[in-house]
């Protein structure tokens, strides 16, 4: 066997595809593999909301199952779902999707990804994708058979992306443009002038964008602008949303896409293969989240951001410079001051202090030099997190 996957039952080697051995293991879950066997850690790792989901959500969930509306649905999703989708995002950006064409339901925005990457990209294929970067959007362009291509984003910038850098990268191969803001990991949001001159850069080039819109009722300073809105922009952008980060429904797997018919089609396409349709019951739980969810979210929302204001001044005070994040709920210390990498850094403060951050170099080599820290954990916890760092990074101090 050719390509050898290493060895397994008996010393018998395993063919595995390239693709697959092409793309590392999650920077993440590789790192937090450490926790298993340790106690009294704090975790600023992991991006899940502290809150549980809302009874009322739970309710519905609980009477679909009831009912006994446990069965397959529509590839697309339940159109009940898909007509509050589109209410929804009328509502909110005033873009208008049609719910029997327009838009898939998939099993979270993760699926969504892999989806649009697959149906839009060809092998040779170019993805510009901004970096630091979300773990999983470099890995879906690989296993489509595309090139990922990092574009840098900077501090002193506020990590956002700039048009004139995408416009850098383009090369006669560049078919797509991912976006992803609110940014996971830095918290950067993007102006309305942001997104408008990456628009024009994505017209002037004929580039297809998947905006990645999870974490957009997640925002602290001024609406989110939906990258669809903007004019011009809907024809040639898959929006990618969901329920996890919103709702506190991270582990119902709920998502969805809404873009241009012949887009969604081919989705759908890849879908009914592999995952057939969203689980049933977090669908039903899904329209119930969108109808009467809204008090909830403004409420996790204003916690977020007591909890965003406490960690930003803490980190700034120890020494560990960091810009405030405006959107999500992680904040991105540069840890430079301390002389380390920002793995040597991690490792060393869940050894030391056990406090579990996330290196940032897991998120590209532009994330070198910092780490991600998620404040959806409880102040109390926080609180307890950035004395223990805070102390790690007195004992680790750089040279001046």
């Amino acid at each position: 066997m050719s390509r050898d996957g290493g060895p397994g039952v008996q010393g018998q080697t395993y063919r595995i595809s390239q693709r697959v051995q092409q793309i590392p293991a999650s920077g993440i879950r590789k790192f937090f593999d450490l926790l298993a066997s340790m106690d009294g850690v704090i975790s600023l790792g992991v991006g899940e909301p502290d809150f549980v989901t809302p009874w009322s959500i739970r309710d519905a969930a609980i009477e679909a199952i009831t009912h006994g509306d446990t069965h397959y649905t529509s590839n697309f999703g339940t159109p009940e779902l898909r007509r509050a989708i589109s209410h929804h995002l009328e509502k909110l950006y005033g873009v208008q999707y049609d719910p029997l064409s327009e838009i898939l339901v998939t099993v979270g925005v993760s699926e969504a990804m892999d989806l649009a990457m697959r149906a839009l990209l060809d092998p040779g294929d170019e993805v510009l994708v901004p970096e630091p970067t979300y773990v999983s959007y470099n890995p879906c362009a690989v296993l489509a058979g595309a090139t990922p291509v990092g574009v840098p984003t900077y501090m002193e910038h506020d990590f956002r992306l700039q048009a004139a850098d995408v416009e850098r990268a383009i090369t006669p191969a560049t078919q797509l443009l991912v976006l992803g803001y609110p940014n996971n990991p830095t918290g950067a949001v993007l102006s309305r002038a942001d997104m408008t001159a990456i628009g024009e850069v994505a017209r002037r080039h004929d580039l297809m964008v998947v905006s990645d819109e999870i974490y957009d009722r997640l925002g602290y300073d001024g609406e989110h602008t939906c990258f669809a809105s903007l004019p011009g922009m809907q024809p040639r952008t898959i929006l990618l949303g969901g329920f996890s980060k919103a709702y506190a429904m991270t582990g119902w797997r709920i998502g969805y896409a809404a873009g241009p018919a012949p887009v969604i089609e081919a989705m759908m396409k890849v879908h009914q293969y592999v995952t057939m349709c969203a689980p049933t019951m977090s669908q039903a739980a899904a329209v119930e989240a969108l109808a009467n969810g809204e008090h909830e979210v403004q409420d996790m929302v204003e916690q977020y951001n007591y909890r965003r204001r406490f960690i930003v001044s803490s980190f700034n005070q120890m020494g560990l410079t960091c810009f405030e994040p405006r959107g999500a709920f992680y904040s991105f210390p540069s840890i430079r001051s301390t002389g380390l990498t920002s793995e040597a850094f991690a490792q060393g403060l869940l050894r030391e202090e056990k406090v579990a951050v996330v290196p940032g170099s897991a998120f590209g080599a532009s994330g070198e030099g910092f780490v991600r820290a998620c404040y959806a954990t409880s102040l109390d916890q926080i609180k307890e997190a950035m004395d223990r760092i805070a102390r790690f990074t007195a004992h680790h101090r750089g040279p001046e």
